[in-house]
């Protein structure tokens, strides 16, 4: 089998395949060197062809003689070969050269497409780098942008977002970028920009704290108005219904109805209190892991703010505007503590609150305590108590304050006292002790109303028309007036103030009795003894005994009045006052009975008188007419009469006895003991026969002078004789008579009567050794 020969080859087959190939394709990114694969097998074979050709000549060539030799056997055969291979070889010849060529020309093409392929290799190359470089820059703009967009937003305010940008800076995956000196630089940067968010967020804290100071009392106006409303609501509910007597504001039951309708001062028509902005501090200190630092810095600018709202001294004048912004200033902190958490503690918040309460109320009491203004207290009072009520409400511990407002309840009470106390020694030093006149029906009725009466008392009055003359003067009335005041003012303080009623009631009833005891009784005691007008002492002790009456009666009607309010028993104790000033007055009475007494001419006797007379004295007869017209006539129960002629009659006998005892009468006989004695029996049956009977008073003076007139002086030193029928005769006293008896004999010209005398004079000396140590 014949080999299979060789595929041959051209030069004009290679050259036309190779016009057709196009390396480089301008409307094609990619390379057509695939095309020359095939061209680069042909021509590797045409070399194979090539060396397989010099083999061969070769070959024929070391055959040549070999060859000549067959041929000279075969030459025909030979020459025909020859000729062929002398056309192999010349085609061979040609073939080589056109190899040759061949192979330059695609040597040179070779190397021309290596240096296109290594230039587009480069320029790949390049186009990679400029891409890779073109995505770090967009990279680095993207986070300069970002990083840019930071201050932008910190300018904006918007602190979480600014800060939430820097998270995801720190938070991008890993990328070419990551190991860049300018990311680097910028992550480096990082913790300055949450610097300035950090900076930022605090300055806008701090900011909105000042415009939360200067909002705090518009908050504290609308809240203490608030509470004025509610109070007024509450008032005229509770005036409604009997029940809601003793419920104060802020009690359950108030509470109750007072949370459907309750107003929300921080967010209302007229104002709005925005807390973004330390809500987003603290959320912002909160990431940072700074949360402390903001709470301490807080703490620092509250307590800063809470120094500067009580002035030092306090203007009183400022006070209510002071109480609004402190209303205002935990209304706020209230709010914070309820609505961020963990950010404030009840601690502090109590803290502040105990330090501006305390300075409060040592400005309060220092403001007050050389006022003597009752009024001003009151304004003081409706001051704090609108301020406790109101943070009451939100929970506030207010018992410090209330301690405060009953210490200026004090002080108020002891102002009133005083104020009080002169106007009624005014009006008690002023009164004219008459009957007071009251002309019209309203007139009595408008005075029945203010003075206090027993019920018998009022019913009678009732059934009197006007024109009358009332029981007691316009003293009395305009006392009752006063004290009246005294206890609506007193109640006006303590008005919505919740505390013991007890200590309240205590500090009444002791004020009461102050005022009534000594501005009152003591006055009235003071003045009477100032009167020589009997019927004017005597309607002091109906003004008296009508105060007395008003004690009980005020104390019932208190009692009333705090039981309602389910406080306790008011005890008012004046009346033992206006009972002991009552005595005095009687007292008075017989003292200015007595001065007039003395105008009658009770010493105008003949002590030494040569007889006994047949009648009394003629002045008695004009005594005891005076003695009962003046006392019958006085408006006066029949009991004081009585006292008056008691009184009158003790004072009589007191002048008949130290005119019996006395000093200034030397000496006396017998016949003036008879006559005085006379007048003695004459002014007892007068007395008896107008039904008043004193005759105990001249026991003592009936009783010694009967020693001397029966000749009894002996039996009387009998001790047992004179215990049983002598016991009202002193022994000095009988001994001074005796000397009396016995000075007037010895100086008797009659030898009888000096003898009577010396006897007298030794029965004084006698008398006298009883009980040396007895006084007169």
């Amino acid at each position: 089998m014949a080999p299979r020969r060789r595929q041959q080859f051209t030069q004009e087959s290679i050259d036309q395949q190779l016009q057709q190939i196009h390396l480089l394709d301008q409307a094609s990114s990619s390379e057509n060197l695939e095309q020359l694969g095939p061209i680069i097998k042909q021509i590797h074979a045409n070399r194979q062809q090539e060396a397989y050709l010099r083999t061969l000549q070769s070959l024929i060539e070391s055959k040549d003689s070999e060859i000549e030799s067959i041929c000279g056997d075969n030459y025909q055969e030979f020459i025909s070969s020859v000729s062929t291979l002398f056309s192999i070889k010349s085609y061979t010849t040609n073939l080589r050269e056109k190899i040759t060529s061949l192979d330059q020309n695609v040597s040179q093409v070779g190397k021309s497409l290596v240096e296109k392929k290594k230039a587009l290799l480069q320029t790949k190359k390049t186009a990679a780098n400029l891409d890779e470089a073109i995505d770090g820059l967009q990279a680095c703009l993207r986070i300069l942008d970002v990083v840019n967009r930071v201050g932008e937003m910190i300018k904006e305010g918007k602190y979480w977002s600014a800060l939430r940008s820097l998270e995801d800076i720190e938070s991008m995956p890993p990328t070419s970028l990551s190991t860049t000196p300018l990311f680097q630089h910028l992550l480096s940067s990082l913790p300055s920009l949450r610097g300035q968010i950090k900076d930022a967020v605090t300055a806008s804290v701090k900011q909105w704290l000042l415009d939360i100071r200067n909002v705090s009392a518009t908050i504290g106006s609308l809240a203490l108005e608030a509470m004025e409303m509610r109070t007024r609501r509450w008032r005229s509910r509770r005036e409604k219904d009997p029940m809601l007597k003793s419920s104060r504001v802020g009690s359950a039951v108030e509470s109750i109805t007072y949370e459907k309708t309750e107003y929300n001062v921080l967010d209302n028509d007229q104002l709005q209190v925005d807390f973004k902005p330390l809500y987003e501090c603290i959320h912002i200190y909160s990431a940072l892991d700074s949360l402390d630092e903001i709470r301490r810095s807080y703490q620092a600018d509250r307590k800063a703010q809470s120094d500067l709202i009580i002035p030092e001294p306090l203007p009183l004048s400022s006070l209510h505007s002071i109480t609004q912004e402190i209303v205002g200033y935990f209304i706020i902190e209230t709010h914070v503590l309820n609505t961020t958490g963990s950010f404030r503690s009840e601690r502090e918040v109590e803290d502040l609150w105990d330090a501006l309460i305390s300075r409060l109320s040592a400005a309060v009491e220092d403001i007050l305590r050389n006022e003597n203004d009752p009024d001003t207290y009151l304004k003081v009072k409706e001051a704090l108590l609108g301020f406790v009520m109101t943070l009451e409400s939100y929970s506030y511990t207010t018992t410090s304050i209330h301690q405060l407002i009953l210490r200026l309840f004090e002080k108020y009470v002891s102002i009133l006292e005083i104020k009080f106390g002169k106007r009624f020694q005014s009006i008690i030093a002023q009164d004219d002790f008459q009957p007071m006149y009251v002309e019209k029906e309203s007139e009595k009725d408008s005075v029945m109303e203010t003075v206090w009466l027993t019920r018998e008392q009022r019913d009678q009055l009732r059934k009197s028309t006007a024109p009358l003359n009332l029981p007691w003067s316009q003293g009395f009335y305009l006392c009752c007036q006063d004290i009246r005041s005294f206890v609506h003012n007193f109640y006006q303080f303590i008005e919505g103030v919740a505390q013991h009623h007890r200590n309240i009631d205590d500090l009444l009833s002791k004020s009461l009795d102050a005022i009534l005891t000594t501005s009152i009784s003591e006055s009235i005691a003071n003045r009477v003894q100032t009167i020589a007008n009997v019927s004017q002492i005597a309607q002091v002790i109906t003004n008296l005994e009508h105060f007395e009456i008003s004690c009980s009666e005020l104390e019932r009607s208190l009692t009333n009045i705090r039981s309602s309010q389910r406080g306790g028993t008011i005890r008012v104790k004046a009346a033992g006052s206006f009972i002991a000033t009552r005595t005095k007055a009687i007292a008075r009475i017989t003292e200015a009975m007595s001065s007039k007494l003395e105008d009658f001419g009770l010493s105008e006797y003949d002590w030494t008188a040569p007889h006994r007379a047949d009648s009394p004295s003629m002045y008695l007869y004009e005594l005891v007419n005076w003695l009962t017209t003046v006392i019958d006539s006085l408006a006066l129960k029949d009991t004081y009469k009585e006292e008056a002629y008691r009184g009158a009659v003790s004072y009589i006998a007191s002048c008949f006895l130290d005119f019996l005892t006395g000093r200034d009468i030397p000496m006396m006989n017998e016949n003036a003991i008879a006559n005085l004695l006379l007048d003695v029996d004459f002014l007892d049956e007068e007395l008896k026969r107008n039904n008043h009977s004193h005759g105990a008073a001249f026991a003592e003076l009936r009783s010694m002078t009967s020693v001397i007139m029966s000749d009894a002086v002996s039996a009387y030193l009998v001790a047992s004789i004179r215990q049983t029928s002598y016991p009202a005769v002193k022994p000095k006293r009988l001994a001074a008579l005796l000397e009396k008896l016995a000075r007037c004999g010895l100086e008797s010209r009659d030898a009888g009567s000096r003898e009577r005398g010396e006897k007298r004079r030794k029965e004084a000396e006698a008398v006298g050794r009883l009980f040396p140590g007895e006084s007169r």
